[in-house]
């Protein structure tokens, strides 16, 4: 059984795109990550074109962000009064990003940006996974990284633009969340991540906000962001295929419960252990994939098929 999906141009298995889905939203469920980095290279493993999974994986991300924030929103762990600084800086990123994206699809190269991206990314990422793993484990020593204190002065207390934000209890400079924001819309926009990995420790340690405030913030931030890529992404390199998104929503609506429980009985250091691993294998699938040799070097189409 196969179904067609009308953007990429392809016919995949609907099964094996609900299982990766499902697969993608168990993890995020067990390890507490959004996926979206391990989605897009799992599609492309399955012959997805790279511009494709990308702009598809971000509107998934939308769906899946909207639930968490609801839930961080009636606990009231959002700020949103910073959350709409780094909207403006997301939605900048996106509208550049997207840009890039179109730029890079025209001259027919955004498939190889996007899997050295990947590659690159997603090496140093399970690299440093694997060292803090091994500290824990091995050496068993577990300290974590010092959170910057509240009214502690570092080198953003001396930026213009200084802005208070009541709810987080910060008197920062609004240039630190709008370039947070900035990156995130760029990974949104060339990697289909939301980039939550990265922003959520840059919002603890550079920022200073609570420890509490940050997903539910963060999330926020994330939900508007994908939302403006994805209708970038729509209307400007029309790589937007809603059937595969529709598949990949469901799976992770059926996984991530399921992957809630399954932490509750995993030790994080293990949790962290596996992430870890699944992360490297699909840096050493991508890097693989970049250097062996095709099976079709190249096609030749002709007006009526000749």
């Amino acid at each position: 059984m196969e179904i067609y999906l009308p953007i990429a141009q392809m016919s995949v298995n609907p099964l094996i795109v609900l299982a990766m889905g499902g697969g993608v939203g168990l993890l995020s469920g067990m390890l507490g990550i959004g996926g979206g980095f391990l989605m897009t290279p799992l599609l492309m493993f399955i012959g997805i074109p790279p511009a494709v999974a990308v702009a598809t994986q971000s509107n998934q991300l939308v769906a899946a962000s909207v639930s968490g924030v609801i839930a961080h929103w009636r606990r009231g762990n959002v700020d949103f009064k910073l959350g709409l600084v780094m909207l403006l800086g997301g939605g900048l990123g996106s509208l550049i990003g997207v840009a890039i994206f179109a730029k890079l699809k025209a001259l027919g190269q955004v498939d190889l940006v996007i899997s050295l991206t990947y590659v690159l990314f997603l090496g140093s990422i399970s690299s440093l996974m694997m060292v803090d793993n091994f500290r824990v484990l091995v050496l068993r020593r577990n300290a974590p990284a010092k959170r910057r204190k509240l009214h502690e002065h570092t080198a953003l207390d001396r930026l213009p633009l200084r802005m208070r934000f009541p709810r987080s209890r910060l008197y920062i400079s609004a240039l630190g969340p709008l370039l947070i924001g900035f990156v995130g819309g760029m990974m949104v926009a060339i990697m289909g991540t939301g980039g939550g990995f990265l922003l959520v420790p840059a919002m603890i340690y550079i920022l200073g906000m609570p420890a509490g405030l940050v997903a539910g913030t963060s999330l926020f931030q994330i939900v508007f962001t994908t939302g403006v890529t994805t209708f970038l992404q729509s209307i400007t390199t029309h790589a937007v295929d809603i059937v595969l998104a529709v598949i990949l929503i469901i799976g992770g609506v059926i996984g991530a419960p399921i992957g809630t429980r399954l932490g509750n009985l995993m030790r994080p250091e293990y949790a962290r252990l596996t992430l870890a691993l699944i992360v490297l294998s699909v840096a050493l699938k991508l890097a693989f994939d970049l250097f062996v040799t095709p099976e079709n070097l190249f096609s030749v189409s002709t007006p009526g098929g000749l």
